[in-house]
């Protein structure tokens, strides 16, 4: 090999090792609602309810505890229907590997006192839905098939409430991971559903439950 020629071999190999440094990582999109009219339904979401019972309200909320400032969303009706799964749907983006956090406060409910995330949804009866439930602390893993739920990992602990806490779920693949409070909590595979979905939020039955910081993460 010439010199000229050890010259553009090295030259190639040096552009190369630059791009795949300078690549940046896919960068996070955070919704929150101080931007949102107060009492009013959340621009950025469509609304959708999985089972039988009222089709939820979903209203931007004063709240000067609210992690990014002083607005939240939240489910405010208080139907009682157990088999009732009110859902808030992000217009954007649309994946299928994510990630997904938010800030959650479960404020009251007597069937349920639930806060839940919701990836690759595909309409109200199909999806995923990590949910954490104050009332009977613990924090579950599900894929919700022609709107019928099954369980697929299950973690016992405590979730409080009143008081803002961290839900995240992942999906790459088939492999799925939930952290809370930023501690890995659960994992499953699972390949029910594969094609790119929305995220969003979800409750169940009468929760009255707060949510800030909608953060989605593409992997």
């Amino acid at each position: 090999m010439t010199t000229w020629q050890r010259s553009l071999v090295g030259y190639a190999v040096a552009v190369g090792l630059s791009a795949t440094a300078t690549a940046a990582p896919p960068k996070p999109t955070t919704i929150n609602f101080d931007a949102d009219k107060a009492d009013k339904p959340p621009t950025r979401f469509d609304f959708g309810r999985t089972g039988e019972g009222k089709p939820g309200a979903w209203r931007v909320v004063a709240d000067n505890t609210a992690p990014s400032g002083g607005k939240a969303v939240a489910q405010t009706d208080t139907d009682d229907t157990s088999t009732r799964f009110a859902l808030a749907v992000a217009k954007a983006p649309v994946l299928a590997d994510v990630k997904v956090a938010v800030k959650c406060k479960a404020v009251s409910g007597k069937v349920d006192q639930a806060c839940g995330l919701v990836v690759r949804y595909q309409d109200e009866n199909n999806y995923y839905v990590a949910r954490s439930n104050s009332l009977e602390g613990n924090v579950r893993l599900y894929y919700v098939k022609a709107g019928k739920r099954a369980q697929l990992a299950d973690w016992k602990g405590e979730v409080p409430l009143g008081k803002w806490f961290d839900l995240t779920l992942q999906v790459k693949g088939d492999a799925m991971e939930v952290h809370f409070d930023g501690k890995k909590i659960l994992e499953a595979k699972d390949a029910t559903f594969s094609a790119a979905g929305k995220v969003g939020l979800w409750t169940k039955a009468d929760s009255v439950t707060f949510f800030d910081d909608l953060t989605v993460t593409p992997l």
